[in-house]
């Protein structure tokens, strides 16, 4: 069963989530505390998680870096809702490893289609066969685990969807605005600076397979076709 635990401390919103969530059949548990949250994630780790930004005792913000700085729960995906909807507060969240941002007010229906878009996600990482071996990358798409030079490295969900989505199209160059298609989904707007953050993020934790993939400047990004390739790069 999906679990998803919703952290919002306004009282009405967060019954509406949780009716909302429970009619779609998902499991819901609910609380205003960041603290109680964090204690929560600990006892069991949600399938996702919503998580209000302004909370009366830790910032959302907070949460969300700690919990993806654990190796335990960093791959929770976390949608943060907020009020604060600039492109800075956006990309702030983004690059804290947030899945999605939702601003306040925000339309239900939306909220569950994100939520949707990422389960979804989740069941589906990749296509094609489980075990992808490129030079020191060792991926297991159906355990969602990833080596480097045989040293287990923890994504996000959506970080492991978008190495796994480059790699998929390894020597062709992708456009930002596609792999907002393929990767956000339904998310449309987002904005392309959230995809170089992402990506910024995922070649800090891959390493020395950083160079695999490769900035074209002014379209996108590349997978590069061979390893021997990237270390021409490097």
């Amino acid at each position: 069963m999906v679990k998803i635990l919703v952290v919002e401390d306004e009282q009405d919103l967060q019954q509406v989530l949780k009716f909302n969530l429970q009619q779609a059949g998902y499991h819901v548990r609910v609380t205003s505390s960041g603290t109680e949250a964090m204690r929560l994630v600990a006892q069991e780790a949600p399938t996702l998680m919503l998580l209000d930004v302004m909370l009366p005792d830790i910032l959302g913000t907070e949460v969300c870096r700690l919990l993806k700085s654990d190796p335990a729960t960093a791959s929770v995906p976390i949608v943060m809702l907020t009020a604060r909807g600039t492109e800075s507060d956006r990309v702030g969240g983004f690059e804290l490893g947030a899945d999605d941002y939702v601003t306040k007010p925000f339309s239900v229906r939306e909220l569950m289609l994100r939520v949707s878009a990422i389960l979804k996600r989740l069941q589906t990482p990749g296509a094609g066969p489980g075990r992808i071996e490129f030079g020191v990358l060792d991926v297991d798409r159906d355990a969602h685990r990833v080596w480097v030079a045989e040293q287990e490295v923890e994504l996000s969900a959506l970080e492991f969807r978008l190495l796994v989505a480059l790699y998929e199209r390894k020597n062709r160059v992708q456009s930002r605005s596609s792999l907002l298609d393929d990767v956000w989904g339904v998310t449309a707007d987002v904005t392309t600076r959230t995809v170089d953050t992402h990506v910024k993020r995922l070649r800090e934790k891959l390493g020395s397979a950083r160079n695999y993939i490769e900035t074209v400047r002014g379209v996108g990004y590349r997978f590069v076709g061979s390893p021997e390739e990237a270390v021409a790069h490097d």
